[in-house]
């Protein structure tokens, strides 16, 4: 389809929001003196001017921008008075001559807060709260040393929590390879970790309290709640830490120092398993229980897995079509596929997942029910009867994908109908329209916005259509195009390329654009 002028996130971004989506709050403010607006005019030299500066990437549209700027504003407030002053900036992502900005630091969803070090020779992303008081302190040990040195329990006491994961070095002394290579790691992970370092294992709150080291134990408030490594070999120590310091079954829940683990569970490309039910369920606990020994068994298989109470899975649910008559229910995203599991007992779960990992579930597709009734121009499809629709039918179908809330759907639709009368009479041309939020889209089509329109000749072609959107064209379209075989580029007018307003597309409400 044609580019549109909104931006928009990656697929697990915009999942992430849509199941952690808030209410938002009122808009930008007119004056914000303490945070310095930057662009493509000004944004190389102040950065330059700065060894540590944080620069947020936001739309005025966007929601979640809306709900952080005066908490971002606050910080930048307060952290000026640091010593030495912490600078906190801003560009305006839907500019479009800040474009180049935007792909430089592989901006692709709102807001995005980008951590530029050495006069913007290093780039970090941004994972800390986004209240203010959260902001300052996290962007004070951001702007600090990488890891910092502990010298007594109450210092351990302070620095290792039960909210998130710290990494210990413990070390004879401060030197040689494996404290380098420690501080190494530290510095290229600090944006996601708590690093420190000591001389004296006996300060630390758990393990073994007698070892000199060097060793490195990383603390964390789930599973086993801290675990030892002596490989500081760069890329092991890294592993260690990835894969350490993340939980073997995530917790759906909106806790913030929660949201990282959520982030990058949605983010990571493997299949997902996820368990939705009522945390007041009275089998809470076997459910849980045989999730985990799941989590445990088939963990090495690439899936993660998650579980979450319903009551704050309505945007999940919402999202993949899930009913909450169906908990407790286990669903498995992969790729190109879903299933489902309905009121699963906890014995089921473990039979379940093997048959999953065997190959011998069958999918679940999200559908609206096939219509009894489909008499009108424009025919109604669904994800159940796409295939007999458009690729079965030995017919030239044009098909729109389309989103009830979309502004230019709704423009769109009239003239799908004029086009549609206009046909009538060819037996050989179907125009169909399917509603994207409500039916799977099958991978056979990229649907990045809405509305978004395909051609399906009846030789086997399937061409997206780019032309304008006027009857005339889309007419024209077709006529050239019927019958054309797999492979044959489109016949399009020269002068039929959509007008900038014309080719926007819509991508969602702000709640699903915006990105956390």
């Amino acid at each position: 389809m044609a580019s549109s002028s909104l931006l928009i996130p990656s697929a697990s971004l915009a999942l992430l929001l849509l199941l952690l989506s808030s209410t938002s709050r009122g808009g930008r403010a007119e004056e914000e003196e303490a945070v310095l607006t930057l662009d493509a005019g000004n944004f190389s030299e102040v950065v330059a001017a700065h060894q540590f500066i944080v620069v947020e990437f936001y739309a005025p549209w966007c929601g979640h921008c809306k709900q952080l700027a005066p908490e971002y504003e606050k910080a930048a407030s307060i952290l000026s008075r640091h010593d030495p002053p912490i600078v906190l900036a801003k560009v305006d992502g839907s500019d479009k001559t800040n474009k180049d900005l935007i792909s430089k630091y592989e901006v692709q969803g709102f807001p995005t807060i980008k951590i530029l070090k050495n006069q913007g020779d290093s780039a970090q992303d941004y994972h800390g709260p986004r209240d203010a008081d959260g902001i300052v302190e996290y962007l004070k040990k951001q702007a600090g040393p990488a890891s910092v040195e502990i010298k007594s329990a109450e210092d351990a006491a302070r620095s290792i929590s039960d909210k998130g994961v710290a990494i210990v070095g413990v070390f004879p002394e401060f030197g040689g390879s494996e404290y380098e290579n420690f501080m190494a790691v530290a510095e290229k992970m600090r944006a996601g970790y708590d690093f420190l370092h000591t001389l004296d294992a006996g300060i630390l709150p758990r393990g073994d309290k007698t070892v000199k080291g060097p060793v490195v134990r990383l603390f964390k408030p789930f599973d086993e709640l801290f675990v030892d490594s002596q490989d500081f070999d760069k890329g092991a120590l890294e592993k260690f830490i990835e894969v350490s310091g993340f939980p073997t079954v995530v917790t759906f829940d909106t806790e913030p120092t929660n949201q990282k683990y959520l982030l990058k569970y949605f983010e990571n490309a493997g299949t997902k398993a996820m368990l939705f039910l009522s945390f007041s369920d009275d089998r809470i606990e076997d459910l849980k229980s045989k999730f985990c020994e799941a989590a445990k068994q088939y963990g090495a298989q690439n899936i993660s897995f998650l579980i979450g109470d319903v009551t704050d899975a309505q945007g999940a649910f919402q999202y993949f079509g899930l009913k909450e008559s169906d908990v407790p229910l286990i669903f498995i995203e992969a790729s190109g596929a879903k299933f489902i599991k309905p009121t699963v007992q906890p014995d089921q779960i473990l039979p379940w997942l093997k048959d999953y990992t065997d190959g011998t579930l069958p999918p679940h597709v999200k559908s609206d029910p096939i219509p009894e009734v489909n008499d009108q121009p424009v025919k109604v499809v669904v994800a159940n009867s796409l295939h007999d629709v458009v690729f079965n039918s030995g017919k030239n179908v044009l098909l729109e994908f389309y989103a009830p809330w979309c502004g230019h759907c709704q423009k769109l639709a009239p003239i799908l109908d004029e086009v549609a009368v206009s046909l009538q009479n060819d037996e050989d041309v179907i125009i169909a329209k399917m509603d994207g939020t409500t039916n799977d889209i099958p991978s056979d089509f990229t649907v990045e916005g809405y509305p978004t329109m395909y051609f399906y000749s009846s030789g086997g072609n399937l061409l997206p259509y780019n032309g304008g959107r006027t009857a005339e064209a889309i007419i024209n379209f077709i006529n050239k195009n019927k019958g054309s075989k797999p492979g044959e580029a489109p016949v399009e007018e020269d002068d039929a390329a959509w007008t900038d307003d014309e080719a926007e597309e819509e991508t969602a409400p702000e709640s699903v654009k915006d990105e956390l």
